[in-house]
């Protein structure tokens, strides 16, 4: 019983399932007077709410997830760890800032990296905003903490993009003497930023973690219901895609 209502409440009254129902009563409210203008808002509903379910987002997510895996070996000389988001003066255990989700799912891959392989990383990534914590420094902090000791540690704290991570990254590459690197990064990002270093002329082992949806898909009734995390997916699809159209340019 508990868990029906737990479904009932996430799915009804918080966004974007709330956003769905208030577009379907006003849809419902304006049929009798203005059917074309209720048709047209009933179609903009549907297509939100294909925006909104796992049914849709996953497939669609996964596209861009299952292009690299895991290598089962490698020889790489070099961990070059890509930021994601950092905030600026959240109250950390050694200093303040915290790194996003998709930044710290990659960070603890790059440690776990670190310490069955122990190649020095390179992480790479700057101060986006003027509202963001520095990501290549709360990295640096992170791994200290997580063991990684300060010489096996090579900031790239400049870079605002993926163009700039391969192009600022190479450079350290070359002044270090690494040829072989190992690019760590979400799944979902790794395709373009694969090319990207290949622009700069680097190439690099894929090294893919942070997923958001299962490689293998299971459909289940739960996978129509409206959330946000389907929505961010699609956002988050729709933006590599769209980089993925640009990358010949930028």
């Amino acid at each position: 019983m508990l868990y029906i209502l737990k479904v009932i409440y996430s799915t009804f009254l918080v966004p974007p399932g709330i956003f769905l129902i208030l577009l379907l009563a006003l849809t419902f409210r304006i049929y009798r007077r203005q059917r074309h203008s209720a048709a047209l808002l009933f179609t903009f509903t549907l297509l939100f709410y294909l925006c909104t379910i796992p049914a849709v987002a996953d497939p669609l997510i996964r596209s861009l997830e299952s292009r690299y895996s895991p290598p089962a070996a490698f020889s790489g000389d070099v961990i070059v760890l890509l930021g994601g988001g950092a905030t600026m003066d959240t109250p950390n255990l050694d200093s303040h800032g915290h790194l996003s989700g998709y930044a710290a799912n990659r960070l603890l891959t790059a440690a776990q990296l670190y310490h069955k392989y122990r190649l020095p990383i390179l992480v790479s990534g700057g101060k986006v905003l003027e509202t963001t914590g520095t990501e290549a420094e709360i990295s640096r902090t992170l791994l200290l903490g997580l063991g990684v000791p300060d010489d096996k540690i090579i900031v790239e704290n400049q870079s605002l993009n993926t163009t700039q991570n391969a192009e600022y990254s190479k450079k350290l590459l070359d002044t270090h003497g690494f040829s072989r690197p190992v690019l760590v990064t979400s799944a979902f990002h790794m395709p373009r930023a694969v090319i990207q270093f290949q622009k700069v002329g680097v190439a690099v082992t894929p090294w893919p973690t942070d997923y958001q949806t299962n490689v293998h898909s299971k459909l289940t009734w739960f996978d129509f219901v409206p959330a946000s995390g389907a929505l961010t997916n699609i956002a988050l699809s729709t933006k590599e895609y769209l980089g993925l159209a640009a990358v010949k340019w930028y």
